[in-house]
C-alpha cells in the first residue's frame, strides 16, 4: 500500500511539474506574441509619422515652387510693363510727329492754293483731310497696339499663374 500511494504521490508531482511545463511554455508563447504585437503597432506608429512627414515636405515643396512662380511671374509682368509704355509712348511720339508734319503740309497746301487758284484750294483741303484722317488712324493703331500689348501681358501673367496655381494642386503618381 505504501508503494501504491508513493505511486499516487510520484504521479501527482509528475502531473503538476507537467502541468507548469505547460502552463509556462503558454505563457512564453503569450508573451512572445505581446513582443511581436508591441513591435508590429511600433513599426505602424513609425510608417504613419514617415508618411505625414513626407506629406508635409511635399507640401512645402509644392507651396515653395508655387511661391517662386508667383513671384517670378509678376516680376517678368513688371519688367515687361516698361517696356510696353515705352513702346506706347514711341507711337505717341511717332503720331505727334505725324500732326506736326500733315500741319505743316496743310499749310504748305493752303500757300500752294492761294497761289494757284480755287481749284488748289479744294485739292489742299482734300490734302489736309487725308492727313487728318492719316494721324487720326496712327493714333487709334497705337492705342490699340498699346492695349493689346498690355492685355497680351496681363493674359500671359494669368496664364502662368494658373500653371503656378495648378502645379500646386497636382497630386504627386507614386
Amino acid at each position: 500500500m505504501i508503494l501504491k500511494s508513493f505511486n499516487m504521490a510520484a504521479l501527482c508531482w509528475v502531473c503538476a511539474i507537467a502541468a507548469l511545463a505547460a502552463q509556462t511554455v503558454r505563457l512564453h508563447w503569450e508573451r512572445q506574441a505581446h513582443r511581436e504585437l508591441q513591435m508590429a503597432v511600433a513599426q505602424d506608429r513609425q510608417k504613419r509619422a514617415e508618411a505625414a512627414l513626407k506629406a508635409q515636405q511635399e507640401t512645402a515643396k509644392k507651396e515653395s515652387e508655387h511661391a517662386a512662380a508667383t513671384h517670378a511671374h509678376s516680376y517678368a509682368f513688371a519688367l515687361a510693363h516698361e517696356a510696353r509704355n515705352t513702346a506706347v509712348r514711341r507711337d505717341l511720339a511717332a503720331v505727334e510727329r505725324l500732326r506736326v508734319d500733315a500741319e505743316r503740309r496743310a499749310a504748305t497746301y493752303r500757300q500752294m492754293a492761294k497761289a494757284n487758284a480755287a481749284a488748289c484750294e479744294r485739292l489742299a483741303d482734300r490734302h489736309a483731310a487725308l492727313d487728318a484722317h492719316v494721324v487720326r488712324g496712327t493714333a487709334v493703331v497705337a492705342g490699340l497696339a498699346g492695349d493689346l500689348d498690355r492685355r497680351d501681358a496681363e493674359v500671359k501673367l494669368l496664364r502662368s499663374q494658373i500653371d503656378a496655381d495648378r502645379a500646386l494642386f497636382v497630386k504627386p503618381k507614386e
